[in-house]
């Protein structure tokens, strides 16, 4: 099995609509059952504050049960610890945004390859693959 990936919200959005801005590469990767994937609670908490405030629509059938849907589609569950939360704060990164921050954090310290396609992220953090 290659190295786990953990999706950024986008990234797991554009895989549940199906959407043609998941390049190719990323696309097959996640189709790949002997690709580990997981996803972050964080971006779990990301979606539901996105959709509670009218930013995101047509996932409330996702909210209902995300990890049957993760489960459906082979993914993972990440949780956050005390040890996540820690390293997010910690980071030496003038990002202020939450989600990102302990998507780096978790990926840093159980060594998954992020998937995202924000510049901020992948400006910053050596182990992203492009989504």
């Amino acid at each position: 099995m290659s190295a786990g990936w953990l999706l950024d919200t986008h990234a797991l959005l554009w895989w549940m609509a199906g959407d043609a801005q998941l390049v190719a590469p990323i696309a097959k990767g996640i189709r790949n059952p002997k690709q580990e994937i997981v996803i972050s609670a964080a971006v779990v908490w990301e979606i539901g504050i996105k959709h509670r405030v009218g930013k995101l629509t047509g996932v409330e059938d996702y909210l209902a049960d995300p990890a049957s849907h993760h489960r459906r589609w082979g993914f993972g569950n990440l949780p956050i610890d005390h040890d996540d939360a820690r390293l997010a704060a910690m980071l030496v990164w003038d990002h202020r945004d939450p989600f990102d921050r302990m998507l780096v954090a978790q990926s840093r310290r159980h060594r998954l390859m992020l998937v995202s396609c924000d510049p901020l992220i992948t400006a910053y953090h050596p182990d992203v693959r492009w989504a």
